[in-house]
């Protein structure tokens, strides 16, 4: 998994989007970071860390490539605007749903 700055996600990911548009899927999962590279164990001395601020951590995948980045809370407007334009301008693929199903349903219950 590479992590890059936050503008290089964001043209990585735009990069994928169009690598997919035809076929294929763009999996993107959002968390809460702390800044811990290491595991928490989970009996004896543990060490209290607190984070300096909160940080989301941003994945994206098409099976293929992974991408990441990290994002804090004092740049988190900035990447949220230009995350939002870029996801408006790529949802044009999505599938309608199908009506026919719903109308057959609710003739069926009457």
């Amino acid at each position: 998994m590479v992590l890059l700055e936050n503008d290089s996600f964001l043209t990585e990911l735009t990069r994928l989007f169009q690598r997919c548009r035809t076929t294929g899927s763009v999996y993107i999962t959002l968390k809460k970071y702390d800044g811990r590279t290491k595991p928490v164990p989970r009996k004896g001395n543990a060490e209290t860390f607190d984070p300096v601020d909160n940080k989301c951590l941003l994945r994206a995948t098409d099976g293929k490539k992974k991408i990441s980045t990290v994002v804090s809370s004092k740049e988190v407007i900035k990447f949220q605007m230009a995350y939002s334009n870029l996801l408006r301008a790529h949802m044009d693929g999505l599938k309608k749903k199908d009506k026919k199903s719903k109308t057959k349903k609710t003739k069926a219950t009457q």
